[in-house]
Formats: C-alpha cells, structure tokens, sequence
C-alpha cells in the first residue's frame, strides 16, 4: 500500500499542473472549452491518476523484477541461442504492451482516418524493438562499442529516410519515443542491469547499464520507415481527420464505451509477458513460490492499471488537447501561441516523476559535482523549447521536422565522442523520461489541434513529430551536463595534484 501511495503522490503532482492549465485557459476565456466535454476531461483525469498508479505500482512489484530475473537468465545461459530467442521475444512482446505506443498507433490510425492501422504501427514498431533489443543485448555481452553502434544506426535511419515519404518521418521519430515508455523503460533497464551486471569489469558493467533503450529505440524508427517503403508511396493520401468523439448527453458515456475495449487490449498486450515469464521460469529462473506469487500479483495491478489508463485517455483526456491546440492555433499573435506551447512545455516536465528519478541517478553517480537543480533547469527549458519549435513548424510552412533532428541528433553523435562513457548511454536512453505519459495524452493531441487549425499545415507531417523533438533535447543536454562533469572532474584532478 505504501508503493501504491508513492506512485499515486508523483501521478497526482505529474497530471495537476496540465489540469490547471486547461482550466485558466478556459475560466480566463482564452480557450472556453464546451461544459460537456470539459466534465469529461476531469473525469478522464481522476481515472488516469488512479490508473496509472496503479499501473506503476504493478511494474514495480512484477514487471521489473520479471526484467530483472530474465536478464541474469538470459546472460547466466551463455549460449547465443537463448539471447537471440529472448532478444526478440522479450523485445516484441514488451513494446506491444506499452501504453504510449497504443495511444499513439490510435492516434495516427484516427488522423488517417484509418489508412494505417494501430495494430500495423504497433506490430512494425515491436518487431523493428525485438530486433535492436536483441542486438543491444549482444553488445553488452561481446562488448561491442555503443557509439559505433549508434552511428551506424543514424547513418542507417539517414539513408533509409531518402527514401520515406515525408508524412511518415515524424511518426517514425515520435514512435521511437512513444516505444520507450512506462512500461517498456523500467523492464529494458532491468533487463540491462541484469545481462551486464553479470561481467568481470565493473566499470564496463556500469556503463553498459545504459544504452540498450537508445539503441532499441533506432528499430522503432526504422521499422515505422519500412511501411513507408513496402507501400511504394512517397507522400500518403488520406481523408480529413476523422472525429471520433462520443456524441451523447450522458457524462460516462464515453468512458463506458472505452472500458471494454481498453480491457480487451491491456489483455492481448500483456497475457504474452506472462507466458513468456513462465516458460523463463519453468526453464531457466526457477524463483521461490513467495516470489512468483509476488510477481504476478504485480502483474495483476498493471493489467487493472492499464485498463484504467487507456479507458481515461480515450474517454476524455485527448480530445481536450486537440481543442486546446486547436483554439490557441486561432489566434493572430505567434508570439502567445509559442508563449503558450512554451509554459505547457515547462510545466509538463516539471512535473514528470521520472525526470526527478533521473535527476537524483545522475547526481548519484557524478558524486554531485552535476546537481539536481541544473538537471531541472536544461530540461524544463530543453522541453519548452522543444514544444515550442514543435509549435512554430505548424506555423511556418518553410520550417520541417528534419531541419532540427538532423543537425540535433547529429550534435548528439559528435558529442557522444567527447563525454564519458556512462553519459552517452545515459543520454541515449533519457528520451523515453522526458516523453512521458503526458507527452503522449495532452501535447500531441495539442500540436494535432493546432495543426488542424492553420491551413497551411498538415495533421500527419506537421501535427506529428512533437514527441520526437521533446525526446531529443534530453539527448544532447545530458551529455552537455556530461562534458561539464568531464571538465569538473579534470579540474578536480588537477587542483589535487
């Protein structure tokens, strides 16, 4: 109960901050929001509290220590056979599971007005994570170099993008965050943790805790690029978006329709993980009964979470964003609407439980010469930046996704051979923290609003690709707190010798 408590106190401070946002925009009349639709918001909003407390309770109690005994399995086997199996089924299994790649798979398939499915972005997107996941955990036991490794793989994603039409890129960049969520992040860390922690250098075994979500994230990218290519269209021809709200008098009515269906995915998603768990259990773990009860108990609150989770995003939580979005668009000053997507952009991260976790990790391993305090800072302004760029692109026409991913993660690549080790994979894997579940439920619903409100923009080329930019500034900040460290650190020495 006291975990439960914990993670409701840090979902509650993580979803306030948007709520109050959205209601001065509206008391203030800056964005009056229908009364209807608004109860439904509210709504949606004490059901995600609950449910994602939920939710991370569950991960903390069983899908964590699942990551952590399958990793130490998978690594104690030794034999190649059983991390190419693991690799792939783990990798596949987990991202079909997350809930930010749910909601964003729906979310593409309610812009095109189905012309790509959820079920197609979910399973490109988990298969393109199976196969880097297996190749991350294979870097870690043969000791292969994580920034060879992600250099290749951008060069990779650079050259398959020539040849991807360009409604697909920002889908691409933002399922690449979106894979990395509230489930997926906790388990590839463990799963890290326990393959690495297992080898001779301690050092190498520390720094090769981080890096397997960064180099994961690459398959997401790619495999989002590839349904591109396979339908041999270089630009997508779709209907207007469709609008999917629930017409009806009645408040619940919506989160009464959401409910089944979002039990009936949380089902499929997750029955996999378990199967998966109990033949690692059956074959290789063979943990105590008090244990395995343990786990599936927390498998149990992630299930009832899930389901919550999903049934108070689709029931009244997104669809507040988008009219938000849409209504800020509308205004003449680009200034305010840049101010605007500026402070929802600070406030959400902020409030964001994991960044804080982050935070206090990075002060923890740099013996606090980087403290939390200018972590907060370069994020909040890192993702109010982000938002706002996000927000200038539907504005301009001129200004394209790639004309801030390619030279951002092209500074990342550059820097990741001047920062230390732990820093490149730390930084790598930070983009998953700072795209969170809010990230997800209310500021891409925003952009989509806004970018459904200018004519000049697209909802698919424009209103996607947010996500991508909130998850790449971490990337290059981090390693900026790195390189500090690395000149503190050499002072440091200097002065003592």
């Amino acid at each position: 109960m006291n975990t439960l408590f914990i993670k409701f106190r840090e979902v509650l401070f993580a979803v306030l901050p948007i709520t109050a946002i959205v209601l001065i925009l509206h008391f203030t009349g800056l964005t009056p929001i229908d009364g209807l639709l608004l109860l439904e918001f509210l709504i949606g909003t004490v059901i995600i509290i609950i449910g994602f407390s939920i939710f991370l309770t569950g991960i903390d109690i069983g899908i964590t220590p699942i990551g952590n005994s399958m990793g130490s399995a998978i690594a104690k086997s030794n034999k190649i056979w059983v991390v190419l199996f693991s690799g792939l089924a783990i990798g596949f299994f987990i991202s079909v599971a997350e809930p930010m790649l749910q909601i964003l798979g729906a979310q593409v398939e309610s812009a095109t007005s189905g012309a790509v499915l959820k079920l197609t972005i979910v399973i490109f997107v988990s298969i393109g994570i199976a196969a880097l996941l297996t190749f991350g955990l294979f870097r870690i036991i043969y000791n292969i170099s994580l920034r060879k490794s992600l250099v290749f793989f951008y060069l990779l994603i650079l050259i398959i993008a020539i040849f991807t039409a360009e409604d697909f890129l920002p889908i691409a960049f933002d399922a690449s965050a979106s894979a990395s969520g509230a489930l997926t992040v906790p388990f590839m860390l463990s799963l890290a943790i326990g393959v690495s922690m297992l080898k001779k250098d301690s050092k190498s075994s520390e720094s090769d805790s981080f890096g397997l979500i960064g180099i994961a994230s690459t398959g997401a990218i790619m495999s989002i690029m590839l349904i591109s290519i396979i339908s041999g269209s270089r630009q997508m021809d779709f209907k207007d978006v469709a609008d999917d709200a629930v017409v009806s008098n009645s408040i619940f009515a919506s989160f009464f329709k959401q409910f089944p269906q979002a039990a009936k995915e949380a089902f499929v998603s997750l029955i996999p993980i378990v199967f998966l768990f109990l033949l690692f259990q059956l074959v290789l773990i063979k943990m105590s009964k008090r244990a395995l009860r343990k786990i599936l108990i927390g498998t149990v609150f992630t299930y009832l979470g899930f389901c919550l989770l999903l049934t108070g995003v689709n029931g009244g939580f997104l669809e507040v964003g988008r009219e938000v979005g849409k209504q800020i668009a509308q205004y003449d000053s680009k200034a305010f609407i840049i101010a605007t997507a500026f402070a929802i952009g600070v406030v959400t991260i902020i409030a964001e439980p994991s960044v804080h976790v982050l935070m206090k990790q990075i002060e923890d391993v740099t013996s606090g010469y980087i403290r939390r305090k200018a972590v907060m800072v370069t994020f909040a302004l890192g993702m109010g930046v982000a938002v706002s760029l996000s927000i200038l692109r539907i504005l301009v026409p001129e200004v394209k996704l790639w004309h801030f991913l390619l030279p951002g993660y092209l500074t990342a690549i550059v820097l990741s051979f001047i920062v230390p080790d732990l820093f490149v994979g730390l930084s790598f894997d930070s983009g998953g923290v700072a795209s969170g579940i809010m990230t997800a439920t209310f500021i891409l619903p925003f952009a989509q609003g806004a970018a459904d409100a200018v004519e000049t923009a697209d909802v698919l080329a424009d209103g996607f690709g947010i996500i991508a930019m909130v998850a790449m500034f971490p990337v290059i900040s981090l390693q900026l707190l790195g390189l500090v460290y690395k000149i503190k650190s050499k002072r440091r020495v200097n002065n003592e010798s």
